[in-house]
């Protein structure tokens, strides 16, 4: 990196800001410039309109992969690699969408997006302009995603079926879903919000995929977990593809809820989903697919699929719970149980219950055994983030709020902050959050609960981003303990199970006749595992976690690296939350339509 990453603050670029600027004049200067320089293949000249310590973040448009290039000699190599294989045109700027923006007194830019066009792509970007000391004007982050593919447009709004169906839309769906009269082109493991987006995403492409869930009905992997469970995130931030929420929608979902949303989704998409059906093997093809899938129904019965591309869409660790190996596990004479196995708080009701782990499954269903009257000892083992909801989701997702942009246009600009300059702005967003929740910090340290401000103390994102948790986003749980109704152990590492509860390393003990494990989920990888022939077991790559450009690892496209000849090509991640489901389902359906109309580019290694 051309120096340590930090903000672009005014002091240090020795600039300021004249309250008389006109900033569609300079954007457009900017823009004019740029345009002339991709289009014309000009590295140098390119180059000469960043600031040394510029971000260019890539989503499939220039790369066709996840990219972070940081720093001017960085960017350069990427350009000069990639822009010979382009013909870049259709640079527009979109006018409406240029502002600037001072999110602290002491940084300004000017943010700007723009669309344009590749070889095989229609494609958008965003760009942030900084003021430099002798009166211009630099990009210190520049984005561009892959949109649509040319000539390959979704099949919505004005290419919608416009022929009217009388009497025969239901038959002709029961042929649809039992594949009857079209094998479908893509298989989805996991019927969630993950698989459902992708299926979403795809049949607006005109191809025909099959999510194979294994509950009774869509939505189960919600309305089979706890009971207590509620979305932390606002519903601005959780829309799905196409079907955004009523108006009316609370802005914290219950799980319950969404459950009921996504059977309806799926219906009025018109989706082909089997449900209480299994995938009992993926294994290389020999018709001429890449891949052959078994699945089994109910009955028994099986049948079997040559498709190019199976998506697994099985949720964060695929559902599989992590227990840490304590010792004494079999001489303990109560229940011990994951939290992904927990239901209802009243099912232990006149018992003593443990629950290990200090994150957010932990705190919700503590908070729900004390709203049912149960004696509960919440264990922490190590330092969580704690933010209350109030305080932190404004701050956090101001994007993402009542009053905020379109969907399409937060997404994007959301994804043109890279994760390494997320850090650097969350670093004084956590200090903001942390000030404002000083009263339950503070109640929370006398109590004995250990709090971290996250990684570097950038708050809880990049702790998703790497372990996927070590946090927990707080809507009440965290008064409790205060006011001492959830109970906290806090002062050392479990030793060993005893049969009537736990031993700690300092030789207390804690009684107990269910201990609840909220530790977290097991490799992701353990799900692909257990489908595919063992011969393909160590071809995978990390899933989750952040590689060394600060892009997550394989999630959202195929999971075995990214030659061309990878023995598990065709074989796609797809998870997230329900914001990071619909923004990227586009770009993997994207990939595979690319994949099967033979305009795939090389991925950019």
């Amino acid at each position: 990196m051309a120096n340590q990453l930090a903000l672009p603050t005014l002091d240090s670029l020795r600039s300021s800001v004249s309250p008389d600027l006109n900033v569609q004049a300079v954007a457009d200067q900017w823009f004019s410039a740029f345009t002339e320089a991709m289009q014309s293949k000009n590295v140098s000249a390119v180059i000469d309109l960043l600031v040394d310590d510029v971000f260019w973040r890539d989503m499939l448009a220039l790369t066709w992969d996840f990219h972070t290039f940081q720093s001017t000699p960085s960017v350069k190599t990427f350009l000069a690699d990639q822009l010979p294989l382009f013909t870049l045109s259709s640079f527009k700027l979109r006018e409406d969408l240029v502002e600037l923006q001072r999110p602290y007194p002491d940084i300004a830019w000017i943010q700007a997006l723009f669309d344009f066009e590749t070889t095989v792509g229609i494609a958008s970007g965003v760009f942030r302009l900084v003021p430099l000391a002798d009166g211009s004007w630099k990009a210190h982050t520049v984005f561009t995603n892959l949109e649509n593919l040319k000539g390959f447009p979704e099949q919505n709004g004005p290419r919608r079926d416009h022929q009217p169906n009388h009497g025969k839309w239901a038959a002709k769906r029961a042929r649809e879903i039992e594949c009857i009269d079209e094998e479908p082109s893509v298989v989805i493991i996991g019927g969630g919000q993950s698989g459902l987006d992708v299926a979403a995403r795809l049949k607006m492409l005109g191809m025909k995929s099959l999510v194979v869930e294994k509950n009774e009905r869509i939505g189960d992997n919600w309305r089979k977990r706890y009971a207590a469970l509620c979305l932390h995130d606002p519903v601005w931030y959780d829309h799905m593809p196409y079907l955004p929420f009523p108006v009316s929608w609370p802005v914290y979902t219950p799980a319950l809820k969404l459950a009921d949303w996504l059977e309806s989704y799926a219906h009025s998409m018109e989706l082909d989903v089997w449900t209480s059906a299994t995938v009992m093997s993926v294994v290389p093809g020999t018709k001429g697919k890449k891949w052959t899938v078994t699945v089994q129904r109910a009955d028994k019965t099986e049948r079997i699929f040559e498709v190019n591309h199976v998506v697994f869409a099985l949720g964060f660790g695929s559902g599989m719970g992590r227990i840490p190996d304590i010792p004494g596990q079999d001489d303990f004479k109560g229940q011990i149980l994951h939290s992904t196995k927990h239901n209802l708080a009243s099912d232990h009701a006149g018992k003593k219950v443990v629950v290990v782990g200090a994150c957010t499954s932990a705190h919700d269903i503590c908070a729900d055994y004390v709203e049912n009257g149960v004696d509960v000892t919440m264990v922490q083992r190590s330092p969580s983030y704690i933010m209350s909801t109030k305080e932190g989701m404004p701050r956090l997702l101001a994007l993402f709020w009542e009053g905020g942009p379109p969907t399409d246009v937060a997404d994007r600009v959301s994804a043109s902050y890279p994760n390494a300059l997320v850090k650097l702005v969350h670093q004084r967003v956590t200090k903001e959050i942390a000030a404002a929740d000083k009263e339950l910090l503070d109640g929370l340290h006398k109590r004995g609960f250990k709090t971290t401000l996250g990684d570097d103390d950038s708050g809880f994102l990049l702790m998703a981003w790497n372990k996927g948790g070590g946090y927990y986003l707080d809507v009440g749980a965290s008064q409790m303990i205060i006011d001492g109704k959830i109970k906290l152990k806090s002062d050392g590492p479990i030793s060993r199970f005893t049969q009537t509860g736990l031993l700690f390393e300092d030789g207390s003990t804690l009684d107990a006749d269910v201990v609840v494990f909220a530790t977290g989920y097991a490799d992701a990888r353990n799900a692909y595992r257990a489908l595919l022939p063992e011969s393909l077991h160590d071809k995978m790559y990390p899933i989750w976690g952040l590689d060394k450009e600060g892009e997550l690892n394989s999630v959202w496209r195929e999971v075995g690296g990214r030659s061309k000849d990878a023995e598990l090509n065709g074989i796609w991640c797809m998870m997230g939350n329900l914001a990071l489901c619909r923004f990227h389902s586009k770009h993997l359906a994207l990939q595979i339509k690319s994949y099967e109309e033979g305009i795939f580019g090389t991925r950019y290694q």
